[in-house]
């Protein structure tokens, strides 16, 4: 299995340094107060990059509110159970 996901991981990095090379053209970006030019492949792989840490920090503070909202409840559960006894 761990040697799948290896040749999995070789190939998608393989197939990123296809895509790179055959994008090499430079793309201005205007951020407003600076310019700047990256190869095609390059944003790509900024943009893929920014997405997946926005991702995973979005699926953690989602997990995160759920189990303290989790334990929350079960605690207000806990002390009515406490004054109703």
């Amino acid at each position: 299995m761990r040697l799948l996901a290896i040749i999995f991981l070789l190939l998608f990095i393989a197939a990123g340094i296809v895509f790179g090379a055959l994008n090499a053209d430079l793309v201005p970006f205007d951020l407003g107060v600076a310019q700047l030019s990256l190869p095609k492949g390059g944003a790509m792989l900024v943009a893929v990059l920014v997405g997946w840490i926005l991702g995973g920090i979005t699926a953690w503070l989602g997990t995160s509110f759920a189990h303290r909202r989790h334990r929350r409840s079960r605690g207000e559960r806990k002390a009515d159970n406490a004054t109703a006894a």
